[in-house]
């Protein structure tokens, strides 16, 4: 084969593993309908709350929860925060909780006044947990920063959504499920 053609060959085939690759590298959203995992894990290992005190998704049932995996000093998460603040804002009063769970990519982002320093820098007001353990994050399969999980009033994981992107979809899933009585 010549050597031209076997380069576009081998390009050709990591152009598609790329493409293939979950969440790939570009950081292209993935969003998706759920129900491999229909019943959302409690919160577990969670180190410290911050915003609120600590909170259990069984009492949290009869409202409308989307959790979100973040992390301080990821910039896909930083991306997706103001979308996040302008769902918070808009639905909260409708009965949206908004619950961020910070499980830490860096050793700095283990340390609590880093944390809590990062949540005033950005304006966060929804309750925050931290799981530097993993076990919250780890208990839902969760492989990706910035992840979106939206929890219907029966505690049931509806929708996923992975990296950045996908905003009008992910608002309107919230509506449909604030919606639904």
């Amino acid at each position: 084969m010549h050597p031209f053609r076997n380069a576009l060959a081998t390009l050709a085939v990591a152009v598609a593993l790329v493409a293939a690759w979950p969440g790939n590298w570009s950081g292209t959203a993935r969003a998706q309908d759920s129900t491999a995992m229909p019943v959302a894990p409690e919160f577990t290992g969670i180190d410290h709350w911050y915003n609120t005190p600590p909170l259990t998704m069984a009492g949290l049932r009869g409202k409308v929860v989307l959790v979100e995996f973040w992390t301080h000093e990821c910039i896909n998460c930083l991306h997706v925060l103001p979308y996040t603040k302008a769902l918070y804002e808009k639905y909260a009063g409708q009965g949206l909780v908004v619950v961020g769970v910070h499980t830490p990519e860096y050793d700095s982002e283990r340390v609590p006044a880093n944390v809590q320093a990062a949540i005033k820098r950005y304006g966060i007001t929804w309750p925050v947990a931290t799981d530097n353990g993993y076990e919250t994050w780890n208990a839902y399969g969760n492989q990706y920063w910035p992840a979106l999980y939206l929890i219907d009033r029966d505690g049931r994981v509806v929708y996923r959504h992975f990296g950045e992107g996908n905003y009008e979809q992910t608002e309107e899933r919230v509506r449909q499920l604030l919606e639904k009585a």
